[in-house]
C-alpha cells in the first residue's frame, strides 16, 4: 500500500485569480481521497470590493464574503479530514480482517492434513496387523504340517510293502522244504516182514512206529496251514494298512499342494500390502512435506503481512502527525483571520475613502495600516492567499485618527 500526502499550499499572486488548494490522501489502489480545489477567477464582486477600497456597503460585503468563504473552507477541510479518517479506518479494518482470514486458513489446512495423516497412519497400522496375522497363520500351518515326517512314513511303508512278497516267497520255500524233508523218509522206508509162526506179532508197536511219521507230517501240514493263514492275514492287514497309508499320503499331497498355493497367494498378498504400505508412506511423506511447505509459506506471508501492517501503522502515524500539523495550522489560520477581521472592522470605522479616476494605478493602503503598500490585500497568513487584478481606477485611502470625537491627524 502506498500513501501519498499532498500538503495544502496557499500562493500569493500580485495579479491573478483567487486560488485555494487543499491536501489529498491516496492510500492503496482502491482508496483515493481527494479534496476539490476551487478558485475564483477574477470575481467581479471581489475585485470590485478591493479595487474600490472598501467603499461603503461594498467593502463590508467583501469582508462578509471572505468570512463566509473562510468558514466554508474550514468546514470543507474538516469534512475532508473526517472522511479521510473514516476511509483510513475502514481500509485498515478490512485489511486486518483479510489478514485474520489468511491466518485462519493455515490452521484449518493444518488440522485437515493432521486428520489425513492420522487416517493414513491408522491404515498403515491395520495393514501391518493384517500382515502379522497372515505370517502367524502361515507359521501355524507350516508347524501343523510336517512334510518330512509324512515322507519318511511313506518311504518306510513302501519299503515294507516291497519286502512282504519276498517274505511270502521265503515262507513258501521254507514250507516246501519242510514238506520235502518230511516226505523223503517215508519214501525210503523198506518194510521187512519176518515170518514167525509165533502167534504174538506185536502189532501195536508196529502201528505206533508207522503212525508216528504220519502224525509228524500231519502236524507239519497243520502248522504250515496255520502259518500260511497267519501270513495271509498279516498280508491282508498290511495291504489294508498300505492302502490307508497311500490314501493318507494322497491327502497329504493334496493338502501340501493346497497349502503351497495358499502360501503363494499369501506371498502375493504380502507383496501387494508392502507396496500399498510403501505407497501410503510415500504419499504421507509428500503430504507432510507439502503441508510444511504451505505452513512455511503462510508463516512467511504472515510475517510479511505483519511487516506491511507495521509500515502502514507508521505511515498512519505520519499521516496523523501531518493531520495534527494541519489542524494546528488551520487553527492558527482561523485565529489570524479572526484577528484580521476584528482589526478590519475596528479600522473601517475610522476610514475616509477618496476615489478618483486616473490613467494609471496610483493608490494603496499606507504602511501604517497592516503594513501593506500595494493595492493588493494580504491577510499576513502563510497558509492562504487573496489576490485581485489591477484596474484603471485608483483608490486613495487616508487614515484619520479621532479621540473623543476630535480630529487628531
Amino acid at each position: 500500500m502506498s500513501v501519498r500526502v499532498t500538503q495544502k499550499s496557499y500562493k500569493v499572486s500580485t495579479s491573478g485569480p483567487q486560488a485555494f488548494s487543499s491536501h489529498s490522501y491516496t492510500s492503496g489502489p482502491g482508496d483515493h481521497i481527494s479534496s476539490s480545489s476551487f478558485s475564483r477567477v477574477g470575481s467581479s464582486s471581489f475585485r470590485r470590493g478591493l479595487g474600490e477600497g472598501y467603499g461603503g456597503a461594498s467593502g463590508m460585503g467583501g469582508i462578509t464574503a471572505i468570512t463566509t468563504l473562510n468558514n466554508k473552507f474550514a468546514s470543507f477541510v474538516d469534512k475532508q479530514e473526517k472522511t479521510a479518517q473514516r476511509n483510513m479506518d475502514n481500509m485498515f479494518e478490512s485489511y486486518i480482517n483479510n489478514l485474520r482470514r489468511q491466518l485462519k486458513t493455515p490452521g484449518q489446512e493444518k488440522l485437515k492434513l493432521e486428520a489425513e495423516l492420522g487416517n493414513m497412519q491408522g491404515m498403515v497400522e491395520d495393514f501391518k496387523n493384517k500382515y502379522e496375522d497372515e505370517n502367524n497363520k502361515r507359521a501355524e500351518v507350516e508347524n501343523e504340517i510336517d512334510v518330512d515326517e509324512g515322507y519318511m512314513n511313506k518311504v518306510e511303508l513302501e519299503s515294507r510293502l516291497e519286502g512282504l512278497p519276498d517274505e511270502i516267497n521265503f515262507l513258501k520255500q521254507l514250507y516246501e522244504e519242510e514238506i520235502w524233508e518230511l516226505q523223503s523218509p517215508i519214501s525210503d522206508i523198506s518194510v521187512v516182514l519176518s515170518m514167525d509162526n509165533n502167534r504174538s506179532l506185536g502189532m501195536n508197536s508196529i502201528i505206533s512206529e508207522v503212525k508216528a511219521p504220519y502224525e509228524e507230517i500231519a502236524n507239519s501240514e497243520s502248522m504250515y496251514q496255520i502259518k500260511y493263514e497267519e501270513l495271509q492275514t498279516l498280508a491282508g492287514k498290511h495291504k489294508d494298512d498300505l492302502w490307508c497309508i497311500e490314501t493318507e499320503i494322497s491327502k497329504m499331497n493334496r493338502n501340501i499342494s493346497r497349502l503351497q498355493a495358499e502360501t503363494e497367494g499369501l506371498k502375493g498378498h504380502r507383496a501387494s500390502l508392502e507396496a500399498l504400505i510403501a505407497d501410503a508412506e510415500q504419499r504421507g511423506e509428500l503430504v507432510v512435506k507439502d503441508a510444511n511447505a504451505k505452513l512455511s509459506e503462510l508463516e512467511v506471508s504472515l510475517q510479511r503481512a505483519k511487516q506491511d501492517m507495521a509500515w502502514q501503522l507508521l505511515e498512519y502515524q505520519e499521516l496523523m502527525n501531518v493531520k495534527l500539523a494541519l489542524d494546528i495550522e488551520i487553527a492558527n489560520y482561523r485565529k489570524l483571520l479572526e484577528g484580521e477581521e476584528s482589526r478590519l472592522e475596528s479600522g473601517m470605522q475610522n476610514m475616509i475613502i477618496y476615489t478618483k479616476t486616473t490613467s494609471g494605478y496610483a493608490g494603496g493602503l499606507n504602511s501604517t495600516y497592516g503594513g501593506l503598500t500595494s493595492p493588493h490585500f494580504g491577510s499576513g497568513v502563510g497558509s492562504t492567499s487573496f489576490s485581485c487584478t489591477s484596474t484603471t481606477r485608483a483608490v486613495v485611502v487616508k487614515k484619520i485618527k479621532t479621540h473623543d470625537g476630535k480630529l487628531v491627524s
